[in-house]
């Protein structure tokens, strides 16, 4: 799995499970997919990504979106 395909992956893992808790536990836990969706907006423009820059540093081989 390379780097791009993990950020996508723990993106949506991220975001099922705050919304999961804002819905049973309490609203204020809608703002972890919150942030999780304004740092893909933000990589998206500026192609910088703090979880792409760890996963590059544990040795996983870089995608084309996060060389």
């Amino acid at each position: 799995m390379n780097v791009d395909r993990m950020v996508m992956a723990f993106a949506g893992i991220v975001i099922l499970v705050g919304t999961a808790l804002g819905f049973l536990v309490h609203p204020y836990w809608l703002a972890i997919p919150a942030f999780v969706g304004l740092n893909l907006l933000q990589a998206s423009f500026s192609g910088f990504c703090p979880l792409a820059k760890i996963l590059r540093a544990i040795g996983l081989k870089p995608g084309s979106a996060f060389p």
